[in-house]
C-alpha cells in the first residue's frame, strides 16, 4: 500500500482523505488538531502531531489547504523529514507562480511536485468524482494516478507545473462571471414583474443557461438556503489569480478583471464565512429587490 501524508482537512480535504483512508496507508495532519483526531477515530488513519511527523514515511505528500502560501509554509515544516523519494501532490487551488517556485524548491531535494487543484465541491469529493486539473511531468503523474483515481473522475494533464492551477482559476472565474451576470439579469426581470422561477424556465431552455441558472440559483438562491460548501473568500482568491494569469500573459481580459474587482467587493461586504452563492445578495442590495 502506498503511504500518504495528507495535510489539510478542510471542507474538500476531509472527504478526499476519507476516500484515501479506505485504500491507502494514510497519515493525517491538520492545523486544528482536534479535527485530525476526530478524523483518525472515524477512519483508518494515523494522526500526526506535526507536519514533519506526517511526512516522515510518506511516499506521497498530499496537501489541500486554502492558498499556495500555506503550501509553502508546509514545505518548510516538512523538509527536515521529507523523503527524497516522495512525490508532493498539491490539491490546493493555487497560484501558478507560487507553485512553480515551490516546485523548484522541492526539486533541490529531489522531490517532484504536481499541482492538482480539484473542482466539483464537497459532494463530488465524497463521491470520488472530482475533476482534477494537473500541472507537472507526465511520468510523475503516472506514479500518483491510483491516488488521483480514488478521488477523481475527470483527470486531465493540462501542461507543465502551474498549468493545473491556471485552469482551475479560470474555471472558477467563469463560474463567478455566470453567477453574477445571472443575478443581475434576474433582479432586473424581477423588478420588471417577472418571477425568477418563470424567467429561469425560459433561460434554462434557451441559450442563456449555465450552471448558475440551472443549479446554483434554483438550489441555493430561490430557496434562500445558501449552504456553506465553498467560501466566497476562496472564490475571490481564485478569480484574482485568473485575472493575474491574464495580465501576466498580456491577454486582454477586461471582463475577468472586472469580475475580480466585484468578487473583492462581495467578499469584503459579506465576510469570510459567506458561501460563494451569497454574492447575489450584493446585487440584490444594490437593486433593492430580491431574486425570487
Amino acid at each position: 500500500m502506498t503511504s500518504i501524508g495528507f495535510l489539510g482537512l478542510g471542507d474538500i480535504g476531509t472527504p478526499m482523505a476519507a476516500r484515501l483512508a479506505a485504500a491507502f496507508d494514510l497519515t493525517v495532519w491538520n492545523r486544528t488538531a482536534a479535527k485530525a483526531t476526530a478524523f483518525g477515530a472515524a477512519h483508518r488513519a494515523r494522526v500526526a502531531a506535526s507536519v514533519a511527523d506526517a511526512v516522515r514515511d510518506a511516499e506521497v505528500v498530499a496537501t489541500c489547504v486554502p492558498t499556495s502560501a500555506d503550501v509553502d509554509g508546509l514545505v518548510t515544516s516538512a523538509l527536515p523529514t521529507l523523503s527524497p523519494h516522495a512525490v508532493w501532490l498539491d490539491f490546493t487551488s493555487g497560484d501558478p507562480v507560487v507553485s512553480t517556485r515551490i516546485a523548484a524548491r522541492l526539486a533541490e531535494h529531489g522531490v517532484p511536485f504536481i499541482d492538482a487543484p480539484v473542482s466539483g465541491g464537497t459532494s463530488a469529493a465524497a463521491a470520488g468524482t472530482l475533476a482534477i486539473m494537473l500541472g507537472g511531468d507526465a511520468p510523475v503523474i503516472e506514479r500518483v494516478r491510483p491516488i488521483l483515481e480514488a478521488v477523481g473522475k475527470t483527470i486531465v494533464h493540462c501542461g507543465p507545473i502551474g498549468a493545473g492551477d491556471a485552469v482551475k482559476s479560470v474555471n472558477n472565474a467563469l463560474m463567478a462571471v455566470n453567477l453574477w451576470a445571472a443575478a443581475e439579469g434576474l433582479v432586473a426581470l424581477r423588478k420588471a414583474g417577472v418571477p425568477s422561477a418563470v424567467a429561469l424556465q425560459v433561460i434554462n431552455a434557451s441559450s442563456g443557461r449555465s450552471n448558475a441558472s440551472m443549479n446554483l440559483i434554483p438550489e441555493r438562491v430561490l430557496t434562500r438556503a445558501f449552504p456553506r460548501t465553498f467560501r466566497l473568500a476562496l472564490l475571490d482568491k481564485d478569480v484574482g489569480i485568473a485575472a493575474q494569469v491574464a495580465r501576466t500573459q498580456r491577454a486582454p481580459a477586461p471582463l475577468l478583471q472586472l469580475t475580480a474587482e466585484l468578487m473583492r467587493i462581495a467578499h469584503h461586504q459579506l465576510g469570510e464565512e459567506a458561501d460563494h452563492s451569497e454574492m447575489v445578495k450584493v446585487v440584490e442590495g444594490w437593486a433593492g429587490a430580491e431574486i425570487g
